[in-house]
């Protein structure tokens, strides 16, 4: 029994011991300082400070911190010369460093790019030679991660990101759909407000729409008058599908045909009759879409192709 006691004895007042609990002492202080760090920046980064809340700063605290914490642990409980250390690094750094030319590129990439607030989580951007575009998710210490519209997850090194033409496009849920209406019998402003309708009613069956849809026109061609359909979506993965409803919606009165002219204005002949009476459309309303004028015979022919 003495005999155990001493042993015990003995381990407890070994240096050993004191070393281990040093080390436990110190790198558990090290752990809680740069979780706190990290919660930290965190908070300042969310609120809104002067830097984009990019991870690549959270991972530059939390490595200086284990550094830091490494280095005064090795010096109070081994009695390492950490300065010496450093310095031997400095001279192996330039070996060591041109086999981590890629790394060290794309970490200064990184921060450059976040320093400067070129690219922040949340940005819709395109890449110039490449063509890869899509929305910023972060931007780590080696790489940036973008969510393209069709949910492809695409990393891109950061070291691209400071050597190839970057363009900001705009918010991914605000959709331009381009134009050209053929159409020089009916007046142009007629033209857009029919789209309107007809798109805003399509854009409804697939989400809820925050602002539009507008057409404008912006230039006279030998095809006819181009325009766009601008609308904005509040769900951005739903742009395929609105873009799609929104297409099939407003083609009729790019490209219409006899047929369709002579349908809308029998359509507005009858809507006309029923806001001025106040009451559901007469019966004549009826005879006389059945006796509306009918098309040529190449218009006919024409529907009959499209429509059959």
């Amino acid at each position: 029994m003495e005999k155990l006691y001493d042993m015990f004895d003995r381990f407890v007042h070994s240096d050993w011991l004191a070393t281990a609990l040093g080390v436990a002492v110190i790198l558990g202080i090290t752990a809680a300082l740069a979780r706190a760090a990290v919660a930290l920046t965190r908070r300042l980064l969310t609120r809104g400070s002067l830097l984009p809340t990019s991870s690549i700063f959270i991972n530059v605290i939390r490595v200086g911190i284990w550094l830091i914490g490494i280095s005064f642990m090795l010096s109070t409980c081994f009695n390492v010369n950490v300065s010496a250390i450093v310095t031997g690094l400095g001279v192996v750094g330039i070996a060591v460093s041109l086999g981590f030319q890629d790394t060290i590129a794309n970490l200064i990439g990184g921060l450059q790019v976040s320093v400067s607030r070129t690219v922040e989580p949340g940005d819709n951007i395109k890449l110039g030679t490449s063509g890869v575009s899509g929305v910023v998710r972060d931007v780590t210490w080696r790489y940036t991660t973008v969510d393209n519209p069709s949910g492809t997850h695409i990393v891109i090194p950061n070291s691209m990101m400071n050597t190839t033409a970057l363009i900001h496009l705009a918010r991914p849920e605000c959709v331009s759909v381009p134009l050209v209406v053929t159409d020089s019998e009916q007046r142009l402003t007629t033209v857009a407000h029919r789209m309107e309708e007809a798109a805003a009613k399509a854009l409804k069956r697939v989400d809820k729409v925050k602002k539009g849809p507008s057409v404008t026109f912006s230039e006279v061609t030998a095809q006819g008058f181009q325009g766009s359909l601008s609308f904005t979506l509040a769900d951005a993965s739903k742009v395929s599908a609105a873009t799609d409803a929104a297409i099939r919606a407003i083609a009729p009165y790019c490209h219409p045909h006899a047929l369709e002219r002579t349908a809308d204005a029998i359509a507005e002949e009858v809507g006309a009759l029923t806001a001025a009476e106040g009451a559901e459309p007469p019966a004549s309303a009826k005879d006389q879409t059945a006796s509306a004028p009918a098309p040529d015979a190449d218009a006919a022919d024409c529907a009959a192709r499209r429509f059959g």
